[in-house]
């Protein structure tokens, strides 16, 4: 990959792509890289479709648009493909995809009709759905964002995200552990080509 990563997340209102993006950058620049995470604003709302992005670099970040050719396309929602969203368009030939879904890679390289790059799945609704204790898909899908990229170090990625969860959730301990749980198990889980 370049100095630059460039990461585009798909999903529907409500599935936590925003918050995924933000947690993302927060432990990066944690571990001292430079970093954008960012939404694209339209109408949304609860299930509709939703782009959030992220730039990760050892080196300052230049740029400040849209990311028009993503290194890495995480899918939230795999109904989103094939619909009226390109989960694929831009993304060069190594790109890789991660998609929250029980079926295999091969099938999903078949549905998003690509010959090239690295197709990886994580069911990442169930992981939550058992860690968590509902259909939340975000956190499951950055402990296999982790593992796939390396981009920053598993242990540290999990201290800072419990750091930021503990934050948002100090009267829900039950809520940072099941997130963490599901982190760890999606990085264990994840299966790719």
């Amino acid at each position: 990959m370049s100095n630059v990563v460039e990461i585009r997340w798909h999903g529907r209102g409500g599935q936590g792509a925003k918050t995924a993006a933000l947690l993302l950058a927060e432990s990066a620049s944690q571990v001292g890289k430079f970093i954008q995470g960012f939404p694209e604003y339209g109408p949304e709302r609860m299930g509709a479709p939703v782009t959030a992005y992220n730039r990760i670099s050892d080196k300052p970040i230049r740029i400040h648009c849209n990311i028009a050719n993503p290194n890495v396309v995480v899918v939230l929602d795999p109904t989103l493909i094939g619909s009226t969203t390109d989960v694929a368009k831009g993304v060069p030939e190594d790109g890789i995809f991660i998609i929250n879904t029980n079926k295999s890679p091969e099938e999903m390289r078949k549905k998003l009709g690509i010959k090239t790059g690295k197709v990886y799945t994580v069911d990442a609704n169930q992981i939550s759905l058992e860690t968590i204790g509902r259909v939340i898909p975000n956190t499951p899908l950055m402990g296999a964002l982790i593992r796939v990229t390396g981009i920053i170090p598993y242990e540290a990625f999990v201290e800072d995200t419990k750091k930021q969860l503990e934050k948002k959730f100090r009267s829900k301990p039950e809520v940072i552990e099941g997130n963490l749980k599901a982190i760890e198990r999606a990085y264990q889980e994840v299966k790719g080509e």
